[in-house]
């Protein structure tokens, strides 16, 4: 364990500070785990920051490169790292040596909104890890899993050479993003059901017994003279040998691709340790990617209710309202997951609070009606909490985003013109903006990948398939998966896509890389 871990305790002052704003968040209805803060200087922040926020994790050189790039940044200032906290129990959260006390305050006050949003949204209880016998509270010890996939590692390394694991480390960090973002939500025996043995005596016995081929009888009497029970029994089991020769793995396609390959892969002991990890701890960040504009906006909103309402004096509120300007400001061209997520929140309480919803609202179309609205319902702050708890960013944006919000925000699309080579608007219309937005988060952005078949052509060859969505796949990247998939199952690996508009496959030999169209 690094050294700076054994003194990185807050101040007396920023002690009583976070006290006071623990006891805030608590009155405004936040319901957070236990929340812990260490102060970190600036080397110590990105070190902390290269592994993802976690003190310790397994040796790879990207997390050298990782801090070298966030050191520079500093050291340049292009960039400065605020805050950092951990979903964990209890959390843990980091405050940079130096800042100011609004600073530390305003860090502090989004830290509660982010561990209230770690704890109550549907995606993070993915990440638990059990539930404490006495409290009933879920358990997440990541920090503790994350160290012990370090000593794995580390011991592997020690028996092996760190050179071998990490290029092989290289090789499934190019497939971490290779998972089923809908894995965590199935119900853990779902394959132990799908593969239940039938009831020989069951209601599908009949059904069963009609599949079996039999020699053909018109009177029912011969029926056993005809086909004898060892002739049936003889039919059974051949049919049944033939099901099984022509039983596909997977016998649908499989969205989990480092699952598969944990499972039959012909790895060694080494290799599926450490595929284990990487696959594990990809899934430990899938509710981050998830609910980006949810969380940071969550935790936007309340440290903005927090600070002026509440946490803020005369001489700071001028002080706060500088640094929340620069987290909420919006460079052409990017979007701000802070901004939108805080804007789209305030939209939701205000229409809840209005009375801007139900079949009354959705049937007036008297546009001076529409826009005096107010019911004085003030729903909208329950609304906000329910939001939080059961949305995830595509739910969040599909059913709250309106056209009301998109002109109000002058949000807009944009893409390249390749005539006049350079970026350009292409339209700021409702329609357009919402599928665009949706079309980014979906997948996490990622294009769907599914396993096909582990025996292809009878070859013992790996068939992997992209759910075209309307944007090819790049050839360059596409290859180099490809390799990484190659090194994993040690037989050529082959993608269907279409690039195009064509149907074509993407192989790899282990030699060379083939690309052709499919007829």
């Amino acid at each position: 364990m690094p050294k700076f871990v054994q003194n990185t305790a807050p101040s007396s002052s920023l002690r009583d500070a976070q006290r006071t704003i623990e006891n805030f968040a608590k009155d405004y209805g936040l319901d957070f785990f236990p929340t812990y803060f260490e102060v970190l200087d600036y080397r110590q922040m990105n070190e902390v920051a290269s592994y993802g926020g976690f003190p310790v994790r397994y040796p790879h050189w990207r997390f050298g490169m990782e801090y070298e790039q966030l050191a520079k940044s500093a050291e340049y200032g292009l960039s400065r790292i605020y805050e950092m906290v951990i979903n964990n129990t209890p959390s843990i959260a980091y405050l940079l040596e130096g800042n100011s006390m609004v600073d530390q305050k305003l860090v502090m006050s989004h830290v509660y909104g982010h561990v209230d949003f770690f704890k109550n949204n549907f995606t993070f209880q993915s990440t638990n890890q059990g539930f404490d016998s006495r409290t009933g509270q879920p358990l997440r010890k990541w920090i503790d899993t994350m160290a012990n996939h370090g000593a794995i590692v580390r011991r592997w390394a020690n028996r092996i050479g760190i050179d071998k694991i990490e290029e092989f480390i290289d090789t499934c960090l190019s497939l971490e993003n290779l998972i089923d973002l809908r894995k965590p939500f199935q119900p853990k025996d779902k394959d132990r059901a799908e593969r239940k043995s039938e009831d020989p005596f069951g209601p599908d016995r009949d059904k069963a017994e009609e599949e079996i081929p039999l020699l053909r009888v018109d009177r029912d009497y011969m029926q056993s003279y005809i086909n004898p029970d060892e002739f049936v029994e003889k039919q059974r089991k051949k049919l049944a040998d033939e099901k099984a020769k022509e039983k596909k793995i997977p016998e649908s396609p499989e969205r989990d691709v480092m699952g598969f390959l944990i499972e039959h892969a012909p790895l060694e002991r080494w290799e599926r340790d450490v595929l284990n990890i990487i696959r594990e701890e990809a899934y430990y960040f899938l509710p981050q990617m998830q609910t980006k504009i949810m969380n940071e906006g969550w935790a936007t909103y309340w440290h903005s209710r927090l600070m002026t309402e509440k946490v803020c004096d005369a001489s700071e509120i001028i002080e706060y309202a500088d640094r929340c300007a620069g987290v909420l400001a919006t460079s052409p061209g990017q979007l701000n997951p802070y901004k939108l997520g805080v804007e789209l929140y305030r939209h939701v309480e205000d229409r809840w609070n209005r009375g801007m919803f139900g079949k009354e609202w959705d049937e007036c179309d008297d546009l001076a009606a529409r826009r005096d609205w107010n019911r004085r319902v003030n729903q909208g702050r329950e609304k906000i909490f329910e939001v939080r708890k059961n949305y995830n960013d595509i739910t969040f944006i599909d059913e709250f985003l309106t056209e009301d919000f998109v002109a109000a925000q002058k949000l807009y699309t944009f893409g390249y013109n390749e005539k006049r080579d350079r970026w350009e608007i292409e339209g700021r219309k409702f329609r357009e903006v919402k599928e665009k937005l949706l079309f980014a988060l979906t997948n996490a952005g990622q294009p769907f990948i599914d396993v096909i078949d582990k025996n292809h052509e009878n070859r013992g060859e790996l068939l992997i398939r992209h759910q075209h969505q309307g944007v090819d796949l790049r050839v360059d990247y596409a290859r180099e998966v490809l390799g990484a998939l190659h090194r994993v199952w040690k037989r050529p690996v082959e993608i269907h896509t279409a690039i195009d508009g064509k149907p074509s496959l993407l192989r790899y030999d282990g030699k060379e890389h083939a690309q052709r169209a499919i007829k």
